[in-house]
C-alpha cells in the first residue's frame, strides 16, 4: 500500500503577503516552549520602552528568576536588530535587576558573518540566536526553531552575593509550612553526607550554609504543593535515567548554573531517600 509523504514547502515570511511578524509573535506567545528554551510563560508582548521602541516578547521561567527579552526579525538578520535586541535587554536588566536576563534574537536567516558578530558579545552579554524556518503544506503553515548560538557559561559567581536575605516566614507564605518542612527533611539528608550544614533563607531560594558561609551545592524553592530542588551536578545520561526511573519529576537541566532541577514531594523523600542522598553526596564541592 503506497504511503503518502508530506513534503512541506519552505517559505520566506519577509516576502509573504499575509504572514507577518505579528503572526510569528502570536504563535510564540501562545506556546513559548516551541523556542526550545524550556517551559516558559509569556510575561508581556509589544512592551513599550520610551525612546527605544517596543520589545516583541518578554518571556519568563515560572520556576526561577530567569527572563528572556526576545526580538523577532523576518528575513536576514541585520545590525539594527542586533543592537535593538541588546538595547532592550539592557533596559530590562537595569529596570528589574532582581531577575536574571537573557537577550534572544530570532531571524529567518542568520549568516556566518553576523553569527560571528553576535558571538563577540557572547560571554559579556547573555545572548541566544535562534534561526526560524517557516513551512507550508496546502493551507497549513507552521514554524520551527533552531538555536544556532547558545549563551556562553561564564565563571561561577556565588548567587548569595546578589540575592536579598529573607526568613522562614517569608517562604512559608510563598510556599506553605508543609513544603518548607520538606526543605528541613532534605537538610537532614544533606547532613548525613556532609554534617554541619544549615538552611540559609534568601529572597529567591533557600540555600545551604556551613560555618556561616554559603555552600550551595543544592538549593530549594518551596511551592504551594511541593518543593523544587536544584542540585549542582554535571548532566549525564546515567543521572537522567536514575531520576526518571525513580519516578521523580525531572523538570530540566539548567546549563548556565550546571544544576538538575527536580520537583520533590513528601512521597519522593520517603520512597527515594537513598537516591537523593547519593545525588547530594555527588554534588558536594561542585
Amino acid at each position: 500500500m503506497p504511503v503518502n509523504l508530506i513534503r512541506p514547502e519552505k517559505i520566506s515570511l519577509s516576502n509573504h503577503p499575509q504572514l507577518n511578524e505579528k503572526w510569528v509573535q502570536e504563535i510564540i506567545a501562545s506556546d513559548p516552549s516551541i523556542l526550545g528554551l524550556g517551559e516558559l510563560i509569556l510575561k508581556d508582548k509589544e512592551r513599550i520602552h520610551p525612546k527605544a521602541g517596543r520589545l516583541d516578547l518578554l518571556l519568563q521561567d515560572p520556576d526561577s528568576e530567569r527572563r528572556y527579552e526576545v526580538e523577532i526579525q523576518l528575513g536576514k538578520i541585520d545590525e539594527s536588530h542586533i543592537i535593538r535586541t541588546i538595547e532592550y535587554w539592557d533596559i530590562e536588566r537595569k529596570k528589574y535587576p532582581q531577575y536574571d536576563h537573557c537577550a534572544v534574537i530570532i531571524a529567518e536567516d542568520i549568516t556566518n558573518r553576523f553569527l560571528n558578530v553576535i558571538n563577540l558579545f557572547n560571554g559579556f552579554i547573555p545572548l541566544i540566536a535562534i534561526k526560524m524556518e517557516a513551512n507550508k503544506h496546502g493551507d497549513n503553515h507552521w514554524l520551527s526553531f533552531t538555536t544556532v548560538l547558545n549563551e556562553m557559561t561564564l565563571g561561577k559567581v556565588e548567587e548569595d552575593e546578589v540575592k536579598e536575605v529573607a526568613d522562614r516566614n517569608y517562604w512559608e507564605k510563598r510556599g506553605t509550612d508543609k513544603t518548607v518542612k520538606l526543605a528541613d527533611e532534605l537538610l537532614e539528608i544533606v547532613n548525613e553526607v556532609a554534617p554541619g550544614h544549615e538552611l540559609k533563607y534568601n529572597k529567591f531560594y533557600i540555600g545551604l550554609a556551613k560555618d556561616g558561609q554559603p555552600d550551595n551545592f543544592a538549593i530549594f524553592r518551596p511551592r504551594k504543593t511541593n518543593l523544587n530542588m536544584e542540585i549542582k551536578l554535571e548532566q549525564s545520561v546515567e543521572t537522567d535515567k536514575l531520576i526518571e526511573e525513580a519516578g521523580i519529576d525531572l523538570m530540566d537541566y539548567d546549563n548556565k548554573w550546571g544544576r538538575y532541577r527536580i520537583r520533590i514531594s513528601k512521597q519522593d523523600i520517603v520512597k527515594n531517600k537513598e537516591l537523593l542522598k547519593g545525588l547530594l553526596e555527588l554534588s558536594i564541592g561542585k
